[in-house]
């Protein structure tokens, strides 16, 4: 056993010095099939010993380039990577002088990405952390209005039916495949295309909702062997999804459009429109909770459904509106994460299912605006939490804030206390 246990423990020490330091070669990962290569050179010359890393699905590599400005990098999966130049390792008055020193690629058709970056004269320019804090405080508040569309569903759903809908995520997924449907396959204006996108994800969480929760529901099946049904739904939808538009990542189009920089905020137009839909929409479903009479009836069944139905109020019909209004706020919820990460896969939902829960049970469970806190909260840890943390672990930054705020406050930050027993 402790032979064992010593092996294991070499092995990881190893992958960990391998994943760590940088390979002294103008090649690493040759044994994938995927790669991304590149050629440094400035006015000509080819650049040797110039650090390149590749970060994305978990995995990082780093290399050199060699005599000849080469370098190239495998990388297990076709995915979205984050391509970085050192620039500390270029020489003395050469800096990247167009599209930064990071860059991200997605793989597409083939196995091959190439990677180049454009070199000049000039001094290198250090970013303050308050300009960084700026920054990454935008993109934060960005993608925290974005998951606060999906949050906001799936807590109404939760307030009106009791369910942990874990085929939430695939909602998510659906509006973004809808729109590469539209938007490329077809060749509509993109604009029409996530029109058509939302309304066929609101008929989604309609039909959902006719076909198997309705019927369950009547049947008086009890909200756990519900939430093992929700798992259930969100596994074959997802592997439905992989079987018809495959394990790629597709762009959708204007993705990747060149940031404007506004002093130290950098935002592309997509952005701008993205932080703009999500506040209108936002305020649209905070107007029908608050003043219309059907959101009023939502708030009745989402306190007390009994009590609601004594009162006169059609609780089937409610729902039904909810898992409607649900499957449009996530399905545009995916479309403007489609735009974030950028690239539209699979799998995209189940990657920010994590957050959506975490958003409203930080909230507090079955209140839209208490969604709507939590999803601000959790999209600028998110964001910040890299200026101290690495790019890949400020998902976990998230959930450990999550964790402490309900050590503190069980009932989240809008729910109320209730007594069990």
């Amino acid at each position: 056993m402790i032979i064992i246990l010593f092996s294991l423990l070499f092995a990881a020490l190893s992958l960990s010095t391998l994943s760590a330091s940088p390979a002294h070669a103008d090649e690493v990962g040759t044994e994938y099939d995927y790669k991304i290569s590149g050629n440094v050179k400035y006015n000509g010359d080819p650049l040797d010993g110039v650090s390149i890393s590749v970060k994305g699905g978990g995995y990082t590599a780093d290399v050199e380039t060699g005599a000849d400005g080469k370098w190239s990098i495998g990388v297990p999966e076709a995915d979205t990577y984050e391509v970085t130049l050192d620039e500390s390792t270029l020489p003395d008055g050469v800096i990247v002088a167009e599209g930064g020193n990071v860059l991200e690629t997605t793989f597409g058709a083939t196995k091959v990405k190439s990677v180049n970056f454009f070199l000049g004269q000039g001094e290198r320019v250090t970013v303050s952390f308050l300009d960084q804090f700026i920054n990454r405080f935008v993109n934060g508040l960005n993608f925290g209005l974005l998951l606060a569309l999906a949050a906001i569903g799936l807590s109404l759903i939760f307030g009106t039916t009791g369910l942990s809908n874990f085929a939430h995520a695939e909602m998510i997924t659906f509006g973004a495949l809808m729109t590469l449907v539209f938007g490329v396959n077809f060749g509509l204006p993109i604009w029409l295309a996530i029109l058509i996108a939302i309304a066929l994800s609101a008929g989604l969480g309609y039909s959902l909702d006719a076909v198997i929760w309705k019927p369950l529901r009547r049947k008086g099946v009890a909200l756990v062997p519900l939430m093992i049904v929700s798992i259930g739904l969100s596994l074959a939808l997802r592997y439905l999804y992989q079987f018809f538009f495959g394990g790629s990542t597709m762009q959708l189009p204007g993705a990747g459009m060149a940031k404007m920089r506004f002093g130290p905020i950098a935002l592309s137009p997509i952005d701008l429109a993205s932080m703009g839909i999500s506040i209108v929409v936002l305020l649209a479903v905070a107007y029908f909770l608050l003043r219309t009479r059907i959101g009023k009836a939502t708030r009745a069944v989402s306190d007390n459904p009994s009590l609601a139905s004594a009162s006169g109020i059609d609780v089937d019909n409610v729902i039904r509106i909810v898992w409607v209004a649900g499957g449009a706020l996530a399905g545009l919820s995916g479309i403007l994460w489609a735009y974030f990460r950028p690239g539209v896969s699979w799998d995209m939902g189940f990657q920010m299912l994590l957050l959506v829960f975490a958003a409203v049970t930080l909230g507090g469970l079955g209140t839209a605006f208490g969604a709507l806190i939590g999803s601000i909260i959790v999209g600028l840890f998110v964001e910040l939490s890299t200026l101290w943390l690495p790019s890949d672990m400020k998902y976990v930054g998230a959930l450990v804030v999550l964790i402490l705020v309900l050590l503190l406050r069980p009932q989240g930050i809008m729910g109320r206390k209730e007594r069990i027993g």
